[in-house]
């Protein structure tokens, strides 16, 4: 497969729980696709990464984000090319969801609960390297 990768970016959006401190994982509902997973999407021409998966996080999930480290660059092959998705650790900084054509749901989910409810296997390591993450700092 010698295709130039599609090339994406996105955030694990994590809070901490207004109720009671706990952290928790933003994920998306693509009714397209009906499937649930992090905020991402693919670079604009010209785009930095970092700016992507920022944008892509606040129109997705209608919430701004702090980037923080860092994740793992994930790569498959969907609709048989190859793609490249960037992912960085985000902390919520204030927004509110509205329904649109790209997302019409986001839950916000302790880790266990969000590892579960992901639909492809290859999106659950990154709750784990965010929770990694969260411990270190």
């Amino acid at each position: 497969m010698d295709a130039e990768p599609v090339l994406a970016a996105g955030c694990v959006l994590w809070r901490r729980s207004p109720a009671d401190g706990e952290l928790q994982i933003c994920l998306v509902h693509r009714p397209k696709y009906d499937d649930w997973s992090h905020p991402k999407g693919k670079l604009k021409s010209g785009e930095d990464t970092l700016a992507a998966a920022l944008r892509e996080v606040e129109e997705e999930t209608g919430h701004r984000c702090a980037p923080g480290p860092r994740l793992t660059t994930l790569r498959y092959v969907a609709n048989d090319r190859p793609k490249q998705v960037s992912y960085w650790a985000a902390e919520e900084t204030g927004g509110t969801f509205v329904a649109n054509r790209e997302v019409d749901r986001v839950l916000w989910l302790a880790p266990a609960a969000a590892r579960g409810r992901l639909t492809q296997a290859r999106d659950r390591g990154l709750v784990d390297e965010l929770v990694s993450v969260l411990r270190r700092v």
